[in-house]
Formats: C-alpha cells, sequence, structure tokens
C-alpha cells in the first residue's frame, strides 16, 4: 500500500477489510477534522540538493504551512506520484520527509502514492516502518482512504523507474475490482500518477497509463465509480470518459510551457452528490487562483 503518515488527533486504524487494506478515521471528525475536505497535490519531485530558497521545496512547503495553520484539518492529503526529483534517489525522500514532517506533527493525514519517477526500494530504504511484509499486491503500493462522502482508491502507476509510461497490470486491477465491490457504499474516486491513454476528445498525453483500456472497462460498470484523478502531466485539465471525470490536477512542482500552465495544488470539497474543486496556484495572481469547478456525479 501507499505510504501513509497518519495524523494522531483522531482514531486512526489499518485493517484488512474485503479485498485489502484499509486506510480510514472514526466517524467523529468533530472540531479539528472537517470530513468533506481534502488536498490533493501531485509531482513534488523534491530533490536532495535544491536549496532551501528554491522554487521546487519552496512550493511544497506553502501548502504544508497552509495545513498547519488550518483551524479545521482535512479528512486526507493525497499527494499523487512523482516525489523525488528525477531518479529516486534516498536523499531525495529524505529531504520530502523533512518538508512534510510538520504535517505529522500538527495531526494532519497524508497519503502518498508513487510515479515514474519514484524508486521503491530507495523509498523504503529512507521510511523503512511504511514496507509492508503482506501488501494486497506484491511489488504495488495500493490501499483505500474512506472519508465520509468518498472512497479513495490509490492505485500504484509505477512501471519502472524513468520509463515515462504507468502500467496496472492484471493483478492490481484484478484487487481493485474486488476493492470497488467490497466497498460501494458510497462515491469511489481513482487516484493514480498516470493520466489515462483513451483516445479521442481530449487526447491525452501519450506517456500514460498503457492499460488504459482494460482499466475503464472495469470502472465504466460500477455505477459508484465517479472520478479518477491523476497528474503526471504537469498540468491542469477536466474531461470525463463513460460518465468518469477524469481530473488532471496541477503539479506543485514546476510546468513543462508556463505559458499554457502553472503550479499549484486543488483542494476539493465532497459532497454526496459530486465535489468542488478549487485550484490554488504558487502565484497568488495567476487566473486560476482560487477558480473553481463544481462536478456533479453519473447516476
Amino acid at each position: 500500500m501507499p505510504v501513509h503518515l497518519p495524523a494522531h488527533n483522531r482514531r486512526q486504524f489499518l485493517a484488512t477489510v474485503g479485498a485489502g487494506l484499509v486506510a480510514s478515521a472514526s466517524p467523529a471528525f468533530g472540531k479539528t477534522v472537517d470530513g468533506t475536505l481534502v488536498y490533493l497535490l501531485n509531482d513534488t519531485h523534491i530533490g536532495e540538493r535544491h536549496p532551501p530558497a528554491s522554487q521546487i521545496p519552496t512550493n511544497l512547503k506553502t501548502v504544508v504551512t497552509e495545513l498547519v495553520e488550518l483551524k479545521r484539518k482535512p479528512a486526507a492529503v493525497l499527494i499523487n506520484g512523482d516525489l523525488a526529483l528525477y531518479d529516486g534517489q534516498p536523499g531525495d525522500y529524505r529531504h520530502f520527509a523533512r518538508i512534510v514532517e510538520p504535517l505529522r506533527a500538527a495531526k494532519v493525514d497524508l497519503h502518498l502514492t508513487l510515479g515514474n519517477h519514484d524508486n521503491r526500494e530507495a523509498f523504503y530504504e529512507v521510511l523503512q516502518e511504511e514496507r509492508k511484509n503482506d501488501p494486497p499486491v506484491e511489488s504495488r503500493h495500493i490501499s483505500v482512504v474512506s472519508t465520509p462522502h468518498a472512497n479513495f482508491f490509490l492505485l500504484d502507476s509505477l512501471t519502472q523507474t524513468l520509463l515515462t509510461p504507468g502500467t496496472l497490470g492484471t493483478t492490481q486491477r484484478n484487487w481493485l475490482a474486488d476493492a470497488l465491490d467490497a466497498h460501494a457504499d458510497r462515491p469511489a474516486i481513482i487516484v493514480a500518477h498516470h493520466n489515462p491513454r483513451l483516445g479521442g476528445d481530449p487526447k491525452h498525453f501519450p506517456g500514460g497509463l498503457v492499460d488504459s483500456v482494460e482499466l475503464w472497462q472495469l470502472l465504466a460498470k460500477r455505477r459508484h465509480v465517479k472520478a479518477y484523478v491523476h497528474g503526471h502531466v504537469h498540468d491542469r485539465a477536466y474531461a470525463t470518459h463513460a460518465g468518469i471525470h477524469i481530473l488532471n490536477m496541477p503539479a506543485i512542482s514546476y510546468v513543462a510551457d508556463p505559458e499554457l500552465s502553472t503550479t499549484g495544488w486543488t483542494v476539493a470539497r465532497l459532497r454526496p452528490d459530486g465535489m468542488t474543486l478549487t485550484t490554488r496556484t504558487t502565484d497568488p495572481l495567476h487566473p486560476w487562483n482560487g477558480e473553481q469547478r463544481t462536478l456533479a456525479w453519473r447516476d
């Protein structure tokens, strides 16, 4: 399963439920945690040798500071892959861990997945306590994060470090199908680093998920699946396929073309029939900053 840095301000547990491990919090969110609020980040690309004041670590520190200062913490913070700068060196993860440590101290629940610039062994070399002896799928980091209005299914699309396309594979897709069937009590949101490659409109970045068609075959027929969240592209876009929202969230680190995009993160406000996404940009004057998109779930 992905690395989880759980908060301690409410009862947190990992339990074997149905088709695998589920990370969940007690329903008594109370005055300190907002059960409708989830922060979505991706592509942090933290490097060991980044100077403290350089753009990439500073951008992540900005979000960490905001989260620490919130009076009511989000139900979850998800960082969706490419945690490391280039090829997942141990020092990259040590630097990343130092930056996000205030979240643990502030009792903010943090959930991480891996992308194509990550390296599993180096990751676990730094965070040894997070290596699981019996993962639901061997050599994959997957789990379900439960919030009051949605279950988030965190997938592992890392095929090989520095190999741009990603795959889930048959075993992980089978696990996902079982997990979705076992947790059909509320809307399901799929989270993976790589973008889907489904053709048509929009034309998705070709370096995305190789087995996208096979994935969509199992998602589309499960009506409680409402959205797929990804990064990898270092841009922002909204699309749908077979009624499922495809949400390309901004990168926090850098963009390929500043004329077309910018760096930032996303604040999601969940409700039973959909969610509202608010883009936050590292440049407070950017036109995207504070822009909202309200989504309705398919029936």
